[in-house]
């Protein structure tokens, strides 16, 4: 892999831009020093790195209210809220026993939960610092809070959704398939949330009746399970992912597939030799564009797909080196943001399907990352166990 990595370096130096190569040598030189953080990458774009994770860093959120917080987890079992502005700690979420897999703020920002695979569940009160709920669900898959109030929706392993009234606790279950509750999503609505199984089945629930609205199953559902469930604005749209490389668009009132977009392998899959894996593709991320008809799926063989509604046609492809770990659209205009396993973060314009930059700093893949409002910074995290935020305001503003 050493050499692959020296070859997508050399693509990336720009040899006409004099003592360019100065800097490449000298981490080429370095790369197998033990103690050398930055062996995959010598540059740094980042304006604030968080360090207080003792391992991988799988999730990140931000403050809804003011931008101004993130929440971050780890491998390590911890979770900290500290200020995106300087990594200055705020409060550590303290008690999980497992890896800290979700986190997030209420829409107000009053709260913060943090979830644990294992199933453990905490929320704080940001402001006082103090845990104010806890519950524990089977193994824990995704977390989500309502858009509109201190309500928590979470699904388990054991094919449960679950939904909170926090701090109260009060609550109410979803029986899903016996298979895991991969993915789910509560609709904009507030009303209604899409739940992703691993059977390939996908639920749309009515939240205040507890009752399923929708099924789709067989032919209307995916061959393998759901990665990744999005709404459009209005909550009118739905669109699905799964590790069947299909992205399907339900008309969430009638629970109709719209249309199925079907991602062609680039090359034939050669039989795999022994001890070789067969080279696999899955959609790992999606979501639709605020301002155009359009919306973006992101593969594990590095394609972001861009596909326009209007006409339910491929638009662009935008071709990374490695996986696209996570994609998100900036909420008031047609550019879309990637983080990928080479540990950057790119944002493309999905009109021309050009990439308009790229922000490096990791020395291992991204695993998580947000932006905020204004799309005027990004924070991601990473397996090399820190996060990191970086300035993108662009110079088209």
């Amino acid at each position: 892999p050493l050499a692959d990595d020296l070859a997508d370096e050399m693509e990336d130096v720009d040899f006409d831009e004099e003592g360019a190569e100065e800097p490449d040598a000298e981490a080429w030189e370095t790369e197998d020093d033990e103690g050398v953080e930055d062996g995959m990458e010598p540059q740094d774009d980042s304006e604030v790195t968080f360090s207080l994770h003792s391992a991988s860093v799988f999730c990140v959120s931000l403050d809804p209210k003011t931008n101004t917080l993130a929440v971050t987890g780890g491998e390590d079992d911890k979770a900290f809220v500290w200020r995106v502005s300087d990594g200055e700690l705020l409060f550590e979420c303290s008690g999980h026993k497992d890896s800290v897999t979700c986190a997030g703020f209420s829409h107000d920002s009053v709260f913060v939960a943090t979830g644990d695979m294992s199933g453990l569940i905490k929320v704080w009160r940001v402001e006082t610092k103090e845990e104010v709920w806890s519950f524990e669900v089977g193994d824990l898959e995704w977390m989500e809070w309502h858009p509109q109030a201190h309500i928590l929706l979470a699904g388990t392993a054991d094919g449960n959704s679950w939904m909170w009234k926090i701090p109260s606790g009060e609550c109410k279950t979803f029986q899903g398939p016996a298979c895991p509750a991969t993915c789910g999503r509560i609709l904009p609505d507030g009303k209604r949330a899409v739940v992703g199984y691993e059977d390939g089945t996908m639920r749309i629930w009515d939240l205040k009746q507890g009752t399923s609205l929708h099924v789709l199953k067989g032919q209307d559902g995916h061959q393998d399970p759901l990665t990744c469930v999005a709404s459009n604005q209005d909550g009118s749209l739905i669109m699905t992912g799964s590790v069947d490389c299909h992205t399907k668009l339900v008309n969430s009132a009638t629970g109709k597939v719209v249309c199925v977009f079907k991602m062609e392998s680039v090359a034939p899959k050669a039989p795999a030799g022994e001890g070789e894996e067969a080279e696999s593709n899955s959609v790992e991320s999606l979501g639709f564009c605020n301002v155009m008809p359009l919306a973006a799926v992101g593969y594990l063989d590095g394609t972001l797909a861009i596909y326009d509604l209007s006409t339910q046609s491929l638009r662009h492809k935008c071709q990374h080196e490695s996986g696209i770990v996570q994609l998100l659209w900036e909420e008031s205009s047609a550019v879309v943001y990637t983080c990928s396993l080479d540990g950057a973060v790119r944002l493309w314009d999905a009109r021309s399907g050009k990439m308009i930059s790229e922000y490096r700093g990791h020395s291992a893949e991204i695993l998580d990352f947000a932006v905020n409002k204004d799309a005027s910074i990004v924070v991601t995290t990473s397996g090399d166990h820190q996060a990191k935020v970086f300035c993108v305001q662009r110079p088209d503003r």
